[in-house]
């Protein structure tokens, strides 16, 4: 079956430069801006004293330089430590890397209204990307020391190349994909496994698979997903031939991905995780010990493993929380707060995300998806499906909360157009099993807001 043709507006010509969109990335940049001069002074807590130290400390040693070669940088991803080193170094102050940062984390505005135009149209687009603009835990990243802000930026204008490059059939634009998504690699090793799916998808034929023939790809999209691919290479090999000078190892980017899987699968504790760490003789044993323990206590917890892991990391995933929260009261980072302090922040921050959430579950259901749309779903189940086997948290969710704002602003679009699919029938029975499923996993961690106990009387 063919896929669903784009939305009306997506085929207006419109002009190089969304003057709109623009105006929503200058109100993002403010609104960061002003969250700087306003924020209370709070102590770093969580990862940010690590991302710091790596930056000013390590890499910012005055004899060692910021050689990669010299540094012994190899458990972490290269790209946020360099970002605080080079901004530190160039001004004295880690204020300029918040600063810097306030105007990299208004530039996921552009990128996500303009992938949001590509797969729902231009009026779902800019109502996506405004909620970039002004979501209260965007803003709040932006102006702390995580590498989620840098992280998405990146991650998200490799997705709109992607569907650009699409749409365009321009090989040039699949290339600028692959360095973005190389770039976000060297942020986050995740994005290595998700760029797969996003080379496969320029693979498809625009018809559908509809014949044997079809199955085949053209030589157009093979030259599109080979140049993402071979963009995405490029960028990353430097830093790996890096680890193999420097390691005498073959380590992509970092280390730090099979401790967190042996971390989110096993019942041991994460002291006597590190005490055991601690006997290995260097960080790529560390690896190697991590790795084994890893598919070995994977091996150990079947044939029930992924259920259990479902069960375990989607609440924790999805719940109704916030990592501003979790620094705040859970840290408290600032300081001791009241529960009466807390309840505004709670419907600040959580707010805003139920309601997005929730729009989403009905969009599931009434927008009519396009295959850009898709392609965006299937992102966003791959993302989750990774944190499921790791582990997860509310902060990393936050690369994929724009797919969830664009099938929301999708949904208030096709209302307002008179374009959804009617509640009736099958999908008026999906919804209240989405509804229910949604209730399922939000349920265990609404006892942690204050908000929650304060209505029940707990």
């Amino acid at each position: 079956m063919s896929s669903p043709p784009p939305p009306s507006d997506a085929l207006t010509p419109r002009p190089r430069v969304d003057r709109a969109l623009v105006g929503l990335t200058a109100a993002a940049f403010a609104v960061r801006a002003l969250y700087l001069v306003l924020e209370p002074r709070c102590e770093l807590a969580g990862d940010e004293s690590s991302w710091v130290a790596l930056g000013v400390h390590e890499l910012g040693r005055p004899r060692r330089g910021l050689s990669p070669l010299r540094v012994p940088l190899i458990f972490y991803p290269p790209l946020y430590p360099y970002f605080i080193a080079v901004l530190h170094r160039a001004f004295g102050t880690l204020a300029a890397v918040q600063w810097v940062q306030a105007a990299v984390g208004a530039l996921l505005v552009p990128a996500v209204g303009r992938a949001g135009a590509l797969a729902f149209g231009r009026r779902a687009g800019l109502l996506a990307a405004a909620l970039v603009a002004f979501y209260p835990e965007l803003v709040w990243f932006s102006g702390r020391f995580w590498s989620e802000t840098l992280f998405c930026v990146l991650l998200w204008w490799g997705i709109e190349r992607t569907l650009r490059a699409d749409a365009s059939g321009s090989a040039r634009v699949a290339a600028a994909a692959g360095f973005f998504l190389g770039l976000a690699t060297l942020a986050r090793e995740l994005a290595l496994y998700l760029a797969p799916l996003a080379a496969a998808w320029l693979l498809r034929p625009s018809s559908g698979w509809t014949t044997r023939a079809s199955w085949r790809p053209s030589a157009g999209a093979l030259r599109r997903a080979g140049a993402l691919a071979l963009a995405l290479v490029l960028t990353v090999a430097p830093w790996t031939i890096r680890n193999a000078i420097v390691f005498g190892a073959f380590v992509p980017v970092s280390t730090m991905g099979g401790l967190n899987l042996w971390q989110g699968n096993t019942t041991v504790s994460h002291l006597e995780i590190y005490q055991a760490l601690a006997k290995m003789g260097g960080p790529l044993e560390q690896d190697r010990y991590c790795r084994e323990m890893a598919w070995e206590t994977i091996r150990s917890r079947q044939p029930l493993w992924i259920l259990e892991k479902l069960g375990e990391q989607m609440p924790e995933f999805w719940k109704a929380g916030s990592e501003v929260l979790d620094h705040l009261v859970a840290r408290g980072a600032c300081g001791p707060l009241t529960d009466a302090a807390v309840v505004p922040l709670e419907v600040l921050l959580v707010g805003p995300y139920l309601a997005v959430f929730f729009l989403f579950l009905v969009a599931l259901v009434r927008v009519r998806w396009t295959a850009g749309g898709a392609f965006l779903l299937a992102l966003l189940a791959a993302y989750n499906l990774a944190h499921v086997v790791a582990y997860a948290t509310t902060r990393f969710r936050l690369p994929v909360l724009p797919v969830l704002f664009m099938a929301a602003a999708a949904l208030v679009v096709g209302w307002r157009e008179g374009a959804l699919h009617p509640l009736r029938g099958w999908r008026r029975g999906l919804l209240a099993g989405l509804l229910l499923l949604a209730l399922v996993t939000l349920w265990p961690g609404l006892p942690e807001l204050a908000t929650f106990r304060i209505l029940v009387g707990w």
